[in-house]
């Protein structure tokens, strides 16, 4: 089975992806495991430019294909913010607690029926030979009053989804897996990963 590098080092990011792509017929392989460290740049204009070039480095680093994604959340109350800034939103000093009060305290004022937000994710897969394709997922919600769930990670206990009736975070995996907007880009990125291998395509140069 061929290999495809997991261009992450994030933990629950890894744990997602890996079921995910169970059904992709590839071999999913992270930095970790083959001691690899990738820098982290990104360009923070849009998804799919940080996607692509964290799945170039992956692979230039590796020889081997890559698979990076990039993804925020976009809050219509605050412009569609903080988007791209997501991981970084108020500043280095925060974790992801931090960054999810600070949103809580920002949207304080604005009322439930003006709370709507998405998730985004841009996934890329870059060949060793440079060729590349992007793929796009989005789930929408709102953001509640207060975090609640303990699953998932980043804003996910605060992002709420009617449909469902429950934050993120209270979703299981199987369940985040149906809807979550890496999960529909996955879905996407699983049938041009089967056409790879059912054409005998490694990306290996």
């Amino acid at each position: 089975m061929p290999k495809l590098l997991l261009a992450t080092s994030n933990p629950g990011k890894q744990r997602e992806f890996r079921v995910l792509l169970a059904d992709s017929s590839w071999e999913i392989v992270t930095p970790q495991e083959l001691h690899l460290s990738l820098p982290d740049e990104e360009k923070e204009t849009n998804y799919e430019e940080n996607a692509i070039i964290k799945a170039e480095n992956a692979a230039r680093a590796s020889g081997l294909m890559a698979l990076a994604d990039d993804s925020g959340i976009e809050v219509d109350a605050l412009t569609g913010a903080p988007g791209v800034l997501s991981a970084r939103f108020g500043g280095p000093g925060l974790d992801d607690t931090g960054r999810l009060n600070l949103m809580l305290e920002q949207l304080e004022d604005v009322p439930d029926g003006r709370r709507s937000a998405r998730y985004r994710a841009v996934i890329a897969i870059v060949q060793s030979s440079g060729e590349t394709r992007t793929f796009e997922g989005t789930c929408e919600g709102m953001i509640g009053r207060s975090p609640v769930g303990d699953g998932g990670f980043g804003y996910d206990p605060i992002f709420y989804i009617p449909v469902r009736g429950k934050t993120m975070a209270e979703l299981t995996m199987e369940e985040k897996n149906e809807i979550s907007h890496r999960a529909v880009a996955a879905k996407k990125a699983v049938e041009y990963l089967r056409s790879l291998a059912a054409y005998g395509s490694t990306g290996a140069s």
